[in-house]
């Protein structure tokens, strides 16, 4: 299963990275007052009701308390409620259909467009949005609208800054010292480095190479990045992919599901190799650990994520004589830019009171005090701020770390950037800086709902051999690849294909 974090969770580092399309500039300050809201009947005390995946910060309270005040002027309230990582899954499109929502976060990765078929949330016209939004009207990334509009309809406001999301890989630097490797500037590099941890630190401390965990698809992502790859779809395993030359929209021909690439056989194989080798446990496959977690605690000597993976270095060097290095590998090729969508808040359809519901987002997206508030917690206890939007952390943002709650993630606008960036960090930042590319596929939406029976049938399929593939816990790849493939045709695949390729022509000539 692929990781669900793994799009989100980029925290400070990214932060710091030049974005593309944010409306806001660094030191912005907005102010909403009840009269920005003119048209919205705030007669009435209201509280809205806010659902958020994740897990609740210890200073939330105080946070949300601190919301509250400010919105008394407003005859509003927000209440709030988090959908913990380990029950989201479950609970997700039942509190949308058995409990009092106004507001919830959504994302292509959580539920957005299973529930946006279903016809729960709320659909928000120009005239609603002009009307009971006007800061986002105005700063809000013209763009970015695309991407959370389905079949002519808009159902969530997206985030407001596309901004870097490359994938790399961090190692135990130790170690590799220890091996006298050579830094990795390269796929092979990496490999090598992982088949010699196998070989000779594995047997002596029982470190993997990588402390791999249900599948290795963030490894994946990594490998992909040497051809230049871009997802047309990206659904669970799912993923339909092609070679972007920076300037030509694909047509359809460019286009196939990862599995049937050579870049993906390639890739299969050389999991196989590793496995083999012993570069992770033989029980990956149901490994409830997850491998950055291992790679934390120093049962790891690497993992491949996204910025992300400075967390988990610097939680491995906590432990005395332990160092860590992250390498961009694919260094000569471009770097994939978060779409605005990927992270989005929606208006339930069932909510009570929609008009009250889009100004407290409206209100969270821009008035720069609540959108601090949310984003990093009370200034003077959480964090400081410069005057250009560069804030330092304090003591106590261990108890409301910055851009933590996923709210943060779907009010983002790109005015923050988190001061003193580590040098290594920042040099990966700098790295990424002249190579970041938007995917130009983005706005477009595969609407599967008229052969949900096939995409389930197929995705069924992928879903039994993916994982092993991705592992290379196989005894053969082609076979295992081929019966695999041959078993998605079977279930429907071919239908797949021609129902996305009539929607991505006619989105393709209207481009």
């Amino acid at each position: 299963m692929k990781k669900l974090l793994s799009l989100i969770l980029c925290l400070a580092m990214l932060l710091s990275l030049s974005t593309a399309g944010a409306s806001l500039k660094g030191g912005t300050v907005i102010t909403a007052t009840p009269e920005t809201y003119a048209n919205v009947d705030l007669s009435k005390a209201y509280t809205v009701s806010l659902y958020l995946i994740g897990d609740r910060p210890n200073d939330w309270e105080k946070v949300e308390a601190k919301v509250n005040d400010y919105l008394a002027a407003f005859n509003t309230s927000i209440k709030t409620t988090f959908m913990s990582w380990s029950d989201y899954q479950t609970m997700y499109s039942l509190v949308l259909t058995g409990n009092d929502v106004d507001l919830i976060f959504t994302a292509p990765w959580c539920y957005m467009y299973t529930e946006a078929a279903k016809g729960s949330f709320y659909e928000l016209t120009d005239e609603f949005i002009e009307k009971n939004m006007p800061l986002t009207k105005q700063y809000q990334a013209a763009e970015s609208w695309d991407e959370t509009t389905l079949s002519g309809k808009t159902i969530a406001v997206p985030s407001n800054v596309a901004q870097p999301m490359g994938k790399m890989v961090a190692i135990r630097q130790d170690i590799a010292d220890k091996l006298d490797i050579a830094p990795l500037t390269s796929w092979e590099d990496y490999k090598q480095f992982c088949l010699a941890v196998a070989e000779k630190e594995t047997p002596e401390t029982g470190i993997y190479a990588l402390a791999a965990a249900g599948d290795n698809n963030e490894l994946w992502d990594v490998y992909r990045e040497q051809f230049d790859t871009m997802l047309a779809l990206d659904s669970s395993f799912m993923d339909f992919i092609y070679s972007y030359d920076g300037k030509t929209l694909p047509t359809m021909d460019d286009i196939k599901l990862v599995y049937e690439t050579d870049w993906f056989r390639a890739y299969a194989h050389d999991m196989k190799e590793m496995a083999d080798a012993g570069c992770w446990s033989r029980s990956a496959l149901t490994n409830t650990i997850t491998d950055d977690d291992a790679f934390g605690n120093l049962q790891g000597a690497s993992i491949a994520w996204n910025a992300s993976v400075f967390t988990y270095m610097k939680q491995a060097e906590k432990n005395e004589g332990v160092y860590c290095t992250a390498a961009d590998i694919i260094s000569d090729h471009f770097v994939g830019a978060e779409a605005y969508s990927n992270n989005d808040m929606a208006i339930a359809a069932g909510s009570r009171n929609p008009a009250r519901a889009a100004m407290v987002l409206d209100i969270m997206k821009f008035d720069t005090y609540v959108n601090h508030l949310l984003l990093l917690g009370i200034e003077g206890e959480h964090y400081t701020i410069d005057d250009e939007g560069h804030y330092t952390r304090l003591d106590a943002s261990a108890e409301y770390a910055p851009m933590l709650i996923s709210a943060s993630w779907a009010i983002k606008n790109g005015d923050l950037s988190e001061s003193g960036a580590p040098e290594r960090e920042q040099a990966i930042a700098d790295a990424w800086e002249a190579r970041v590319m938007s995917n130009p596929t983005i706005t477009f939406v595969f609407d599967d709902s008229r052969i949900k029976a096939y995409t389930a049938a197929v995705q069924a399929v992928l879903d039994d051999y993916v994982p092993m593939l991705e592992l290379g816990l196989v005894s053969d790849v082609d076979a295992t690849l081929d019966e695999m493939i041959k078993k998605c045709y079977d279930s429907g695949l071919q239908n797949v294909y021609d129902e996305f390729a009539s929607q991505y022509n006619s989105w393709y000539a209207t481009r």
